[in-house]
């Protein structure tokens, strides 16, 4: 118990007044949105899990792989009912994996007194490189998904393509990842939207795709700030 114990202390510390308010702010109003317009349970949980996972990765610790796995399952069965297949894809044959190794990686390089992961970025090389991949990986998935009849073929397959950049970038601890997720996430918001407006009770995928825009520029300043400092 005094092993877990230590463990919960260190996860949990570190975190600024704004973080913890924001988190029960978000969370009380996911709850709230999924009582009053039907929400799935399964959306509800994906919501509150990926938002305690992006929080938690932001702020390095190794323990938001534990929620980042749950809400990928939990993603993987609304992606699946919603025909989104390239999330559905992504969610299953790449997150999942990627966040166990993301377990071991980050393992390697935690500070010492805080267990906070040591950030890092890209050289300038490595930036060009990585776009013109994510440039053609884009157009050869909005294809393929147009072949299999995807319900929103451009959304889901630069949101994919992305998504893998982005997930590569988390386990290599690298800043240039919330560049990445911002897009991400805000296609993601206007491709929920419409799924909602088409009749989908997934309300909770709306708020939660918001909230990670959110996060992300918050935490690309945070770490860009601690890059700074590290100078």
């Amino acid at each position: 118990m005094s092993g877990v114990r230590e463990f919960l202390k260190t996860e949990l510390g570190g975190w600024k007044k704004f973080e913890i308010a924001v988190g029960a702010v978000v969370m009380l109003i996911i709850f709230l949105t999924a009582v009053l317009k039907k929400d799935s349970p399964v959306a509800l949980v994906y919501a509150v899990c990926g938002i305690l996972y992006t929080i938690i990765a932001g702020k390095g610790k190794i323990s938001c792989y534990i929620f980042g796995i749950i809400s990928s399952l939990c993603y993987c069965f609304l992606s699946f009912k919603s025909a989104l297949w390239g999330n559905l894809a992504l969610n299953f044959c790449y997150y999942l994996p990627m966040e166990i190794i993301g377990i071991a990686e980050w393992r390697k390089h935690l500070k010492v007194e805080s267990r906070e992961i040591i950030k890092t970025k890209l050289a300038g090389r490595e930036r060009i490189f990585l776009w013109v991949i994510c440039v053609l990986g884009c157009a050869a998935a909005v294809t393929l998904l147009f072949f299999v009849k995807d319900s929103h073929p451009v959304f889901d397959g630069i949101t994919t393509v992305l998504s893998i950049a982005a997930m590569y970038l988390t386990i290599k601890r690298c800043i240039e990842q919330w560049i990445i997720w911002m897009i991400v996430n805000g296609l993601s918001v206007l491709m929920w939207l419409d799924i909602v407006f088409k009749g989908a009770k997934a309300y909770g995928a709306v708020i939660v795709w918001s909230v990670y825009f959110i996060l992300a520029v918050y935490f690309y300043i945070s770490w860009r700030k601690e890059l700074i400092n590290q100078k």
